[in-house]
């Protein structure tokens, strides 16, 4: 019962891939619609990236000790070494250039409002533990060349006017029933 199922699943697959295929052959996208959607990419894409440290501890209180410590002279990456329970010790905390994006949503947060040199006096929870997180520097997120991403922005293109076909085609589909319904004992 099951492989039967899993073969009309196949077979509805490549039904739809064929589908697509054939409805977007003669629909290239345009370099205009390459490069609107570029355009759309891009302005969705975050301003600046960020170069942050973090200490990664068990407990609120520890990251307060440690927060106090950093207060009174302690050096950041010598206590991230020395304290951190994240992967990222045996750099002083360094986490590298990121996205905001990239990181949970409360880490991601401190990290926009601190300036250049700045850490969290107050102890960042996440899902992992808490953090005390330190930001070294912010640049300008370079977007990539057009060119670079042609490709995949030819995907999506394609990919949103086959989906504007098939919402159209379920506007305008008729549904009937066709009694073959079991009847009920």
């Amino acid at each position: 019962h099951d492989t039967a199922a899993l073969i009309e699943l196949q077979r509805l697959n490549v039904l739809q891939n064929a589908a697509s295929e054939k409805y977007l052959s003669d629909k290239k996208a345009t370099d205009q619609e390459l490069r609107s959607e570029y355009e759309t990419q891009v302005a969705a894409l975050p301003r600046l990236e960020y170069h942050a440290r973090h200490i990664l501890v068990a407990t609120e209180d520890f990251a307060k000790k440690l927060v106090t410590q950093l207060e009174k002279g302690a050096k950041f990456e010598d206590l991230a070494k020395r304290e951190s329970m994240d992967g990222s010790k045996d750099q002083g905390g360094d986490l590298q250039w990121f996205t905001p994006d990239r990181m949970v949503k409360p880490f991601a947060d401190a990290v926009v409002a601190l300036k250049p040199g700045e850490y969290t006096h107050t102890p960042v929870n996440t899902q992992f533990g808490w953090h005390i997180i330190k930001l070294e520097d912010t640049r300008e997120l370079q977007a990539p060349a057009f060119d670079q991403v042609k490709q995949r922005l030819e995907q999506m293109v394609q990919a949103k006017k086959f989906k504007a076909y098939q919402d159209e085609l379920m506007k305008t589909a008729k549904v009937e029933k066709t009694g073959a319904e079991k009847p009920k004992s």
